[in-house]
């Protein structure tokens, strides 16, 4: 494992990849936190797959700043398939946390594109924004926020994220990349333009697509509940679900069951 760059319309994206470069690539997208969710699994990944998790603009290690105008699912998801177009990347499986989850429908209902995917502990429906997101699309609050608050929030939240107890080098790592003040401004844009009629105006599209799709989800998660996993599994053809030990971040908890579901599904629908 390792990271790379990539340079994406002027900017530099950041991403960590494991694997064989010949093998059939396996993009990974994060939410409201970063490719460090999937670190404690990419190993594994690579042993199948040209896994390849990408930082969007202006979050973890990649450059560029994101405004809400740019922090929509539609808008990103346009991103992560311009990064994907630089990369050499035509169609590929896609693995999702988060909001990341809502740019991977997206991709998945309309890019034509995805051959598999996974979503992880992710938004759909109307699972979101959960509180602590949507009091961002307040601009008052955002102008009102300062570093030092952003900080912390992130810290409760990473914390309250894992089941197990993280260490403090761990916190200090999730918490990096917003030391800087042009990611706190997009994260809190990313905060901003979240809305769920951008998962529910996906539904149908999902259903006629029937795209072979796995959710691995920590079934304690608090942000989003696993009662929204088993609903997708319900309304949306060739879905399945497999519960994990852990909370929102279960790559953190269960790395190991995450791999497992993970590379299963990939090697079922080659």
């Amino acid at each position: 494992m390792n990271r790379q760059e990539v340079t994406v319309n002027g900017t530099e994206l950041s991403y960590l990849v494991s694997g064989d470069e010949g093998a059939a690539p396996l993009l990974l997208l994060h939410g409201t936190f970063w490719s460090r969710v999937w670190q404690p699994v990419m190993p594994a990944l690579g042993t199948v797959r040209r896994s390849i998790a990408l930082d969007l603009p202006g979050f973890g290690r990649s450059g560029g700043e994101l405004d809400v105008e740019h922090a929509t699912v539609p808008a990103l998801a346009a991103a992560v398939l311009d990064a994907a177009d630089e990369l050499g990347i035509g169609e590929f499986d896609l693995a999702a946390h988060d909001i990341g989850g809502g740019i991977a429908q997206h991709l998945a209902a309309t890019s034509g594109r995805v051959k598999s995917l996974v979503l992880m502990n992710s938004v759909m429906f109307d699972s979101w924004p959960v509180p602590a997101v949507e009091k961002f699309r307040n601009p008052e609050v955002r102008a009102a926020t300062s570093g030092e608050e952003l900080l912390r929030a992130r810290e409760t939240s990473t914390r309250g994220a894992v089941a197990r107890p993280l260490s403090q080098e761990e916190v200090e790592d999730y918490l990096s990349p917003w030391q800087d003040p042009a990611r706190q401004r997009s994260w809190m844009a990313m905060a901003a333009a979240a809305d769920p009629h951008f998962t529910l105006d996906l539904v149908p599209a999902l259903q006629k697509a029937a795209i072979p799709t796995r959710l691995v989800w920590g079934r304690d998660d608090e942000y989003q509940k696993l009662s929204f996993a088993g609903r997708y599994v319900e309304e949306i053809p060739n879905a399945d679900l497999t519960e994990v030990p852990g909370k929102h971040i279960p790559t953190e908890d269960s790395p190991e069951q995450v791999a497992e579901a993970i590379i299963t599904h990939l090697e079922a629908h080659q």
